[in-house]
C-alpha cells in the first residue's frame, strides 16, 4: 500500500496535478474521494477508447460488438430473439434492428425462423461472427493486460477486492433508493 509520503516522492499523475489546483473554498469536498472517483472515470474513458479502437480494427463499433458478446455468452447454439437482445442491451427495437442489419451485412450474424414460433425470428452468430469476436476480444485482452501489468498479482487481487467493495456499496445504495421510491405514495393526477 502506498503511503502519503511515498506518493509525494513518486511521479504525480494528471489527477494529482488537477487536485493540487483546488483551493479550499469548497470545504465539503474530500480531495481523496475526488481523486478516487476521477481516476476511476479517467481509466474508464481510456479503456473504452482503447476498446473502440480495437473494435474499429475489426470493422465493428462498440454496440455491434456487444451484440456479438451477448450471443456468445448465451452458449450453443449462440442464438437469441431480437427482442431478447434488445432488452438485454437496453435498446429500442429500432436500434436493435439497425445493429442486426449491419452485423448481418458483414456476415457476422444471420436471422433464422424461430422453430417454436413461425411469426418470430432468432439471431444466430455465424462462423465468421465467432472468429471476429474471438480475435477482437483477444486483441483487447492484450491491451488490458498491459494496463494491469503496472500491478503485481497481490496488488491486482487487492484492487479487485477494493473495487468490489465500492461496487457493492453503490449497488446497495441504488437498490435501497429504488425500494424507497417504490414505497412512496404516488401523487394524485
Amino acid at each position: 500500500m502506498t503511503s502519503t509520503s511515498e506518493t509525494t516522492t513518486a511521479a504525480l499523475d494528471s489527477i494529482d496535478r488537477f487536485l493540487a489546483e483546488w483551493n479550499e473554498d469548497i470545504p465539503e469536498l474530500d480531495l481523496t474521494v475526488e481523486g478516487i472517483v476521477d481516476r476511476i472515470c479517467n481509466l474508464t474513458r481510456y479503456i473504452n477508447r482503447s476498446a473502440d479502437e480495437t473494435f474499429a480494427a475489426f470493422d465493428l463499433n462498440h454496440g455491434e460488438w456487444k451484440v456479438l458478446l451477448s450471443l456468445r455468452r448465451t452458449g450453443p447454439p449462440y442464438r437469441r430473439s431480437p427482442g431478447w437482445l434488445a432488452e438485454h442491451l437496453s435498446l429500442s427495437s429500432g436500434a436493435m434492428t439497425n445493429r442486426l442489419d449491419s452485423l448481418e451485412r458483414a456476415g457476422l450474424v444471420r436471422r433464422l425462423p424461430d422453430p417454436n414460433d413461425r411469426r418470430a425470428l432468432q439471431v444466430e452468430l455465424t462462423e465468421e461472427g465467432h472468429r471476429v469476436w474471438e480475435e477482437s476480444i483477444g486483441a483487447q485482452a492484450v491491451k488490458e493486460a498491459a494496463i494491469a501489468s503496472a500491478l503485481d498479482d497481490d496488488e491486482k487481487e487487492q484492487l479487485t477486492n477494493l473495487l468490489r467493495r465500492l461496487m457493492l456499496q453503490f449497488e446497495g445504495q441504488r437498490a435501497a433508493g429504488k425500494s424507497a421510491h417504490a414505497h412512496e405514495p404516488q401523487a394524485a393526477a
